[in-house]
């Protein structure tokens, strides 16, 4: 199950991360969000141990959206030792999903 960031535990949770974290940049008006919810749950499920999984809503949070440059949702930026690592904007299929997660964690 993905973790549901926040303001507070981003530092911790994302940046000093041990592994790759993959944060969804989402909101619960969003269409292509929810398309996408199911996609990253089981990527969550999936790579447990590999890759963090995280969601964090842009209208809770818009600090940290804006600091990454968050203008399209949903966006997802993989973070590895606390630095953008890559960055997909927009609704994927799950097998690009997974093909973009296995570029990243290796």
């Amino acid at each position: 199950m993905a973790l549901q960031l926040t303001s507070d535990n981003f530092q911790k949770e994302v940046l000093e991360s041990k592994i790759p974290v993959l944060v969804d940049f989402y909101a619960d008006w969003c269409g292509p969000c929810k398309m996408m919810s199911p996609v990253v749950e089981a990527v969550a499920g999936t790579y447990t141990g590999r890759l963090k999984v995280g969601k964090l809503n842009v209208d809770d949070a818009q600090d940290i959206a804006a600091g990454y440059g968050v203008m399209s949702i949903p966006t997802f930026i993989f973070f590895k030792d606390g630095e953008v690592a890559h960055k997909t904007v927009g609704a994927v299929t799950k097998e690009a999903f997974e093909a973009e997660i296995e570029h990243v964690i290796g």
